[in-house]
């Protein structure tokens, strides 16, 4: 966090919360809803600015209730979320290929790895869990094997619940020469999983 927004904290300590005027979105995007936009459930308009984004992702925080929110100044922004607190995308690399969380920063060791119904990859790194960005899953499914081969039709039958329990415990995400094991997850269950709040609002 900012030394600037620490001292603005302290010097305005009870300003009132802001809630429904900043989501991120599916794809690591900010997003600025105004009431037009709250009113009819549209997106917003996303932020581009290259300052403010750096901005709000250096202070960029959950509180104990798992609300994520934006801490500007001495004002805490609730963020709506699309889909988790963070999303990861894929970068080129000398060595081939590294993973960064929509902040910026490196996702690091990978300890757990869930596939949803639909496909998408979703990882944890230490605290950090996040959606793997729907344009960057072409890169990452040839590293997603079943019995230790990559075989797109035993990954879907997988993905759907097949109950052979050999080729369940062998599904794993193969990065950077360890394999990390595939859990099944449901959209509808990131939340609790994770713990944390889509849709923060105030008392």
């Amino acid at each position: 966090m900012d030394e600037i927004v620490r001292q603005a904290m302290a010097k305005w300590p009870n300003v009132p919360h802001c809630f429904g005027w900043l989501r991120l979105d599916a794809r690591g995007g900010w997003r600025m809803r105004d009431e037009r936009a709250q009113h009819l459930d549209l997106p917003g308009e996303r932020i581009s600015h290259p300052a403010l984004l750096a901005f709000i992702e250096r202070n960029y925080a959950h509180d104990e209730q798992g609300r994520w929110y934006f801490q500007n100044g001495p004002q805490r922004v609730y963020v709506d979320l699309e889909l988790t607190p963070y999303i990861v995308r894929t970068q080129p690399a000398e060595d081939g290929m590294t993973l960064r969380f929509h902040t910026g920063e490196g996702v690091g060791t990978i300890d757990a790895a869930w596939l949803d119904e639909s496909g998408r990859l979703y990882l944890q790194a230490g605290p950090r869990t996040g959606a793997v960005d729907d344009r960057d899953m072409a890169q990452l499914l040839p590293l997603l094997q079943v019995g230790g081969r990559h075989d797109e039709e035993a990954l879907l039958r997988w993905m759907e619940g097949d109950d052979d329990a050999e080729a369940e415990a062998e599904a794993s995400l193969m990065f950077r020469q360890h394999a990390i094991r595939l859990q099944r997850i449901r959209t509808e269950q990131l939340a609790r999983q994770f713990g944390f709040v889509t849709t923060p609002r105030g008392e």
